[in-house]
């Protein structure tokens, strides 16, 4: 399949993107995910879609001009804004996952006419949980783990936190992790020290979203994370009610034909402004 790379320049940054396929088009958001850990469900998609996916900016391929930059929301969105631009669509639909899911939102209110339809799938929207200042808390806390232990200690406290089973500590013989590459690093560092914060702490325009079209998306497996409490809380904010997708926060890594099938479902249905 032909894979088409492309950039795009915005205020700071420097945006990475590819396409594939053929057909309607949709844009898939990450982050801090970049478009490699979306090929297999792009794949999948693009027998029938013109799929989009893109580093966001500050990682991999998506360069800044000022690391100690942050990346919120509303930056990112518009940066898809000017992704289409580059692509010369006036709109398309949307799937957003994770930090991405944020970005799609904040789209969503930024730039209404853009967006098809959006399917954000397990929003980390930390800030309508009733416990929301224990999360800030913690968020707070792993970011002081990445700048005091290093990479692999906060990755720890972070899946732990989200509600994914930690192993526990290896035997002492164990061999350890491979080491960061210096990407790796780049990485981690824009997402702890520069995008954590502003995703989790992104709070939503209802009003601009009950106008829109948005679908909201939950793992079949996600029971116990905490971005099944995040996407029911904005389910009920919403009055919306959930798709369920193959696995848990990370299906379409898992099962990416089993996630584009239940996508391409959602995103063939008739256009309605309620429920979903």
């Amino acid at each position: 399949m032909t894979i088409t790379i492309s950039t795009v320049c915005v205020p700071g940054a420097r945006l990475h993107y590819e396409v594939r396929g053929q057909g309607p088009l949709v844009l898939i958001l990450g982050a801090p995910m970049a478009a490699a850990e979306f090929a297999p469900l792009a794949h999948a998609l693009a027998g029938d879609h013109t799929v989009v996916t893109a580093d966001p900016r500050g990682i991999a391929g998506s360069t800044v001009d000022d690391p100690t930059e942050n990346s919120i929301p509303e930056r990112r969105a518009d940066d898809v804004a000017a992704i289409l631009d580059d692509l010369g669509a006036d709109s398309a639909d949307v799937f957003g996952s994770s930090g991405g899911a944020v970005t799609g939102l904040s789209l969503v209110a930024r730039h209404p006419d853009r967006v098809r339809t959006l399917v954000a799938h397990e929003p980390p929207l930390l800030e309508l949980l009733p416990d929301a200042a224990e999360q800030r808390a913690a968020t707070e806390d792993i970011i002081a783990t990445f700048n005091r232990d290093g990479m692999f200690a906060a990755w720890g406290k972070f899946m732990a936190n989200a509600g994914f089973d930690v192993p526990a500590g290896a035997p002492s013989d164990a061999p350890g992790p491979p080491a960061p590459s210096d990407q790796d690093l780049r990485d981690a560092a824009h997402f702890f020290n520069h995008e954590l914060r502003g995703t989790t702490r992104f709070l939503p325009d209802v009003e601009a979203l009950k106008k829109g079209r948005v679908v909201l998306g939950l793992g079949e497996e996600s029971g116990r994370l905490l971005t099944k409490r995040t996407t029911i809380a904005l389910a009920d904010l919403l009055g919306k009610r959930l798709v369920m997708f193959p696995g848990d926060h990370g299906g379409f890594i898992d099962a990416p034909g089993a996630f584009a099938d239940v996508l391409r479902a959602v995103l063939s249905r008739p256009a309605r402004r309620t429920g979903a």
